[in-house]
């Protein structure tokens, strides 16, 4: 299946995607949650409902007709993993990892689909970072990589979008990975039994339709399993939690010359058998106020 997040005149909804509509579970079965989060804590109870709403058909709306958000929306907790693939590595001349480098991404950053990447007015070294993400499926601590696919709900794509000055500051990443916006996720998750090896996704990221980012999840250092197993040893990961898996080679920072995002600028990451997240570039606000988020 391919969850989906969507707001429909002024509602949230949890759906799932079916060729070019989504099925409102909402609409199929009132007393499924509107929240993904919620959702997805369900089980087995959630995918036994969610898969009888698409075969009894009914209940769906073009995805034409309603805005896609980030399939979850408010996760509680936003990970991520750095130099996690070897071309990637070569080009930062950082020393390969011993242990999965993991950092937060602050939640606060989550960005739907199709909405806009802040350029911020303190810095002009944004980078791109295009990579598959981990979403967990239910409350779990001290997963062994043997049985760590059994808490993944699924599949989605991440932008882990990177101010590579406010990076540098320090050795911790946070405030660089952080900025408002930074976190575009989307656009579904995909359950693990659609798409297969995790292990074996194409993975490219575009600029302005010109090829940044070409790689395979086979090149992964750490895999997905592996990264649980590490992260679950220290904290107990819960359902809709999101954990971004690194980023191959291609970045803006390894170019020469450096060619960073600037607003105008487009950026698309698409994962075989997910999709593609597409965002805008746009122009930061001087000031804290009501920004297009989640």
């Amino acid at each position: 299946m391919r969850l989906a997040s969507f707001s429909f005149e002024d509602t949230v909804r949890v759906g799932v995607v079916v060729d070019d509509e989504i099925v409102d579970l909402y609409l199929a079965e009132p007393e499924a949650p509107t929240d993904m989060r919620e959702f997805l804590a369900l089980g087995e109870e959630g995918r036994v409902m969610a898969e009888f709403a698409v075969e009894r058909g009914g209940n769906r709306r073009p995805l034409s007709d309603v805005t896609l958000l980030a399939p979850v929306p408010h996760p509680q907790k936003f990970l991520a993993v750095g130099l996690n693939y070897g071309d990637h590595i070569a080009e930062t001349g950082a020393q390969t990892p011993r242990m999965p480098t993991i950092f937060t991404k602050q939640v606060s950053c989550v960005q739907r689909p199709g909405g806009g990447v802040q350029i911020p007015h303190a810095s002009k070294m944004v980078d791109y970072e295009g990579e598959l993400g981990v979403v967990i499926g239910e409350t779990c601590r001290h997963v062994s990589a043997a049985d760590a696919s059994s808490v993944i709900a699924g599949f989605t794509i991440v932008n882990d979008v990177s101010v590579r000055d406010f990076q540098r500051h320090t050795p911790q990443f946070t405030m660089g990975k952080s900025f408002d916006t930074h976190g575009p996720v989307g656009p579904v998750i995909v359950t693990p039994d659609e798409l297969g090896d995790p292990h074996a996704l194409n993975i490219q990221t575009r600029v302005n339709g010109e090829l940044r980012q070409d790689s395979n999840t086979k090149h992964l250092i750490f895999n997905c399993y592996d990264i649980i197993e590490y992260v679950t040893q220290a904290m107990t990961l819960g359902p809709g939690d999101i954990i971004a898996t690194g980023t191959p080679s291609g970045v803006a920072a390894a170019m020469n010359p450096q060619r960073w995002l600037v607003s105008g600028d487009t950026v698309s990451i698409t994962i075989s058998g997910i999709g593609t997240l597409t965002n805008p570039c746009v122009v930061g606000p001087e000031a804290s106020g009501d920004d297009d988020h989640h």
